[in-house]
């Protein structure tokens, strides 16, 4: 490399530039055409290579290869994804939630499930869908700092997307964790259930404790929609719970959804799969038979 060539992360990207944190500088940069050429667009969380001017700005050159990518929200290299749902307004809907943990299985990211406003509700149902479910889940008051520490200490080191519901308090608890980002929130309408949107493009801050963090905009259904592709046959791998019963099946083509001598519903039958997760499974599934391989 020359001297005027340095790698780095995008941090953050808005309105055609992308900043780069590299060598405890930032850069702000362009990417090369070669990007659009190609079909390739950086996403924040991307680790470039980048050509400076020997100031702070500079130009994308190229990519490093990714862990990972998402469409929604537009990111790569995620170790985590901190889904933040709550049992009170916003209250979760779980069938959302989810399509975001079968999203993040397929694309080799981890999910953390935060059940924020505790103090309000401890979300009871919640915590034993996901712990069982075999998801770290912790329960979190951004107002009390009840579970602030746990988190905190669980993303250490890590690349991470925070998301969920508008209103259901990711800004409050990155705030929380770290009080100087001084993200912006947003009362809850009392009127529709949800928040006003405060997160307007997606930006990875930095925490004392080596976590890359990034506030993302608000999910919907028409979002998680968006957010990739499971073919009917991946579907199954992407619920952690049912790893245990795959391959166990009288039928070696079972859908998991209503065959007979199927281990993973005799699971279910048995309680050692919750029922909120396994219609959302069977939900899933009709959607995906409608996908075809080479579409």
């Amino acid at each position: 490399m020359t001297d005027n060539t340095v790698q780095g992360t995008i941090f953050k990207a808005l309105s055609g530039f992308y900043y780069v944190s590299a060598d405890g500088r930032e850069y702000e940069c362009r990417a090369r055409g070669k990007f659009r050429k190609d079909g390739m667009t950086p996403l924040v969380g991307d680790r470039v290579i980048i050509q400076t001017d020997g100031g702070s700005k500079g130009t994308v050159t190229g990519l490093l290869e990714r862990k990972n990518a998402f469409v929604r929200p537009p990111i790569a290299n995620i170790d985590y994804m901190v889904i933040i749902i709550s049992a009170v307004i916003p209250v979760a809907d779980t069938y959302l939630v989810d399509r975001l943990t079968a999203i993040a299985r397929k694309n080799n990211c981890d999910c953390i499930l935060c059940i924020n406003k505790c103090d309000m509700d401890a979300g009871d149902s919640l915590y034993e869908t996901y712990s069982a479910a075999g998801f770290k889940t912790l329960r979190v008051s951004a107002q009390t700092g009840q579970g602030v520490d746990e988190l905190y200490n669980a993303i250490a080191g890590a690349h991470c997307a925070f998301t969920g519901n508008s209103g259901v308090g990711k800004s409050s608890i990155l705030n929380a964790m770290c009080p100087e980002l001084e993200l912006k929130t947003a009362d809850v309408s009392s009127k529709l259930g949800r928040g006003r949107h405060t997160t307007r493009h997606v930006e990875m801050f930095t925490m004392p404790n080596g976590a890359m963090i990034a506030d993302t905009p608000g999910f919907s259904a028409f979002d998680t929609e968006q957010a990739g592709v499971i073919l009917k046959d991946e579907l199954a791998d992407t619920f952690i719970e049912f790893e245990p019963y795959i391959g166990s099946c009288r039928y070696t083509n079972c859908s998991h959804t209503s065959e007979r001598g199927c281990a993973v519903l005799k699971a279910l039958s048995e309680g050692k799969i919750q029922p909120s997760r396994h219609n959302s499974y069977v939900r899933m599934y009709e959607q995906a038979k409608q996908i075809n391989r080479w579409d």
